[in-house]
């Protein structure tokens, strides 16, 4: 392997259990190629460990290894067992979630998930993407799945210099595949439809929020329905709303799947119609907010907590006393502590005073690495007026 050297700060970060470096502080790339598995070295000479190169993203280098090892095949058959052995052991209800979790897994800028039969994976650097074969080869091996879908059309590959491109990759791919979740079945389009498919992160908090929920509930970025299929059987009624056309026929085709008949679903700007209702001073018993991420950077953080502030308020003054309000931030770049502070103001100035019934997270299949803040995304709160 080519050697790459790296100044003190970024050996402090490896030594710190954060597998990035950044080009900045990258000395010499040892004339390593694109993509390519390298020894990283310190000033003196040390041995941190092996990581992919990446020759145009800001992250010049993700560790793999503290060791020195070759990154084949037979490793990434190694690492992915490994991952699927911690699914076994925390993941139940269901025969869709995340196989890989990228750092999470010590598998960075790898994402794959299970949808039943079927696979899809997400190569998003120049590192996975050069070993995209051998990961493939990896996952028949250990899956026998009856097809593969690469769903690179994420707009980080933009960064590491890479197209965006999505197609099967093995096997045989239908235009929507079944899969299982808490008792319920569902369809998703692997090809085209959000994220992989669909939202597996928020599987357990699907049940969490189902377990306060009654009365009407408005559910408010339904997407595929995910909230709004697990709230139909204890709530008198559901109001879904999103502005994809094509996720809400999705969601409809999953809530006839399950006979869920009280549900429904509106193509609508959610953003107005909180603000109508709240004008118009509905009242729910239940309210789910999982808006999309609202902070794509740091730089957009300040935009991002006035956001979601605003969408709290108008939902909060939804909710009379002894309302569920169930709500969610898939920013990472925003942290939990600001999420919670913004969500308190929101109350504030809602005149509503609020109990915790749950923090949450992602479903264990996101797995958190305690080093690496970036693999802790998802926050979600469940809280009651009073």
């Amino acid at each position: 392997m080519d050697e790459v050297r790296v100044n003190r700060k970024a050996a402090r970060r490896v030594a710190s259990g954060h597998p990035w470096i950044f080009e900045s502080d990258v000395l010499d790339s040892g004339g390593a190629e694109a993509g390519a598995a390298v020894h990283v070295i310190d000033l003196k000479g040390r041995s941190l460990g092996t990581a992919h190169f990446s020759a145009a993203s800001q992250i010049a280098l993700r560790m793999l290894s503290r060791g020195v090892e070759e990154i084949g095949r037979e490793f990434f058959a190694g690492r992915l067992a490994a991952a699927e052995a911690h699914r076994r052991r925390v993941v139940c209800g269901t025969d869709a979630y995340r196989v890989v979790h990228g750092e999470g897994d010590l598998l960075p800028g790898l994402v794959v998930d299970r949808y039943a039969d079927w696979l899809v994976l997400q190569t998003l650097n120049q590192g996975m993407d050069r070993a995209r074969q051998w990961i493939v080869d990896s996952l028949v091996d250990l899956f026998s799945p009856r097809g593969i879908v690469a769903r690179n059309d994420a707009a980080v590959r933009s960064r590491e210099a890479l197209p965006l491109e999505s197609g099967v990759v093995y096997g045989e791919v239908p235009e929507a595949v079944e899969f299982q979740m808490n008792g319920l079945r569902l369809h998703a389009d692997l090809l085209h439809g959000q994220k992989t498919g669909a939202f597996l992160d928020q599987r357990e908090n699907y049940v969490a929020a189902a377990r306060y929920a009654e009365g009407k509930a408005l559910d408010c970025f339904t997407s595929s329905g995910g909230f709004a299929l697990h709230l139909a059987p204890v709530c008198e009624s559901v109001e879904a709303l999103d502005s994809s056309g094509a996720a809400l026929a999705t969601a409809a085709r999953n809530a006839a799947l399950n006979g869920r008949s009280n549900i429904e679903f509106r193509e609508v700007d959610v953003f107005v119609v909180l603000a109508a209702y709240a004008s118009a001073r509905r009242q729910f018993q239940t309210v789910i907010l999982d808006p999309p991420a609202f902070a794509k950077s740091r730089s957009t953080v300040e935009d991002a907590i006035r956001g979601y502030k605003e969408i709290n308020l108008r939902a909060l003054r939804l909710l009379g006393r002894g309302g569920t309000l169930v709500t969610c931030s898939c920013s990472h770049h925003l942290k939990e502590a600001d999420f919670l502070e913004l969500v308190a103001q929101a109350s504030l100035d809602a005149g509503r005073q609020l109990r915790v019934l749950e923090r949450r997270t992602q479903g264990l299949d996101h797995p958190i690495l305690l080093t690496v803040p970036e693999t802790h995304y998802l926050k979600c709160l469940i809280l009651e007026v009073l």
